[in-house]
């Protein structure tokens, strides 16, 4: 079980980690905790938001929309690299998922096949949404890429997790393909790589 760290120590993190780091609005204030608790925390986890344009998609995911209120994730990673800390504390990123996928996850063991949602998502992980349209064709972006892994690191590094507590929407939640474009594997093996 693990504390989430302060929004300060977040921030320095990703800065640490050679991260480029926005501060949007009112982000360490800006959360969701007046619905649930915010931890303890067992993961990270990826998205992408089905948008294009950097400051919409960073607005988008600070302000929420009519179905979802904001902050929708802790840091929206845009396509030049850049890491735009939109929220601090519970999120509205992950929702309901597989508790065997969590257990697997605290465990740092091979995920199961996600089959239920009946675990809360938004207390247990930190949540990166990536800029793109998730179609499949939208391009990834080395740059981007690059920092999906250096931030996902950070977290990890931080904690002493392994690049086993780093999960993508669609390992999690049946029914999501997110992030789609690249393999969570590969993306693992970006952040063990970074974490040696």
């Amino acid at each position: 079980m693990a504390t989430p760290m302060s929004a300060a120590r977040f921030r320095d993190a990703l800065k640490d980690e050679g991260l480029r780091v926005v501060e949007v609005g009112e982000w360490k204030t800006h959360n969701r905790n007046h619905v649930g608790p915010w931890g303890p925390v067992h993961g990270v986890m990826i998205h992408h938001t089905v948008t294009s344009g950097a400051e919409e998609t960073v607005q988008m995911c600070y302000d929420g929309h009519s179905s979802l209120p904001g902050p929708l994730c802790h840091g929206v990673i845009t396509k030049d690299g850049r890491v735009h800390l939109v929220g601090w504390g519970r999120a509205n990123h992950a929702g309901a998922g597989d508790d065997d996928v969590l257990r697997a996850v605290i465990a740092e063991k091979a995920l199961p096949y996600d089959n239920e949602a009946n675990t809360d998502g938004n207390r247990h992980f930190y949540g990166f949404e990536c800029e793109n349209l998730g179609d499949g064709e939208d391009p990834w972006p080395a740059v981007q890429l690059d920092a999906i892994a250096r931030a996902a690191a950070a977290v990890c590094r931080h904690h002493g997790w392994t690049e086993r507590s780093v999960i993508g929407h669609l390992e999690w939640q049946p029914g999501k393909i997110d992030p789609r474009g690249f393999t969570m594997s590969s993306l693992r093996a970006r952040v063990a790589e970074r974490l040696k």
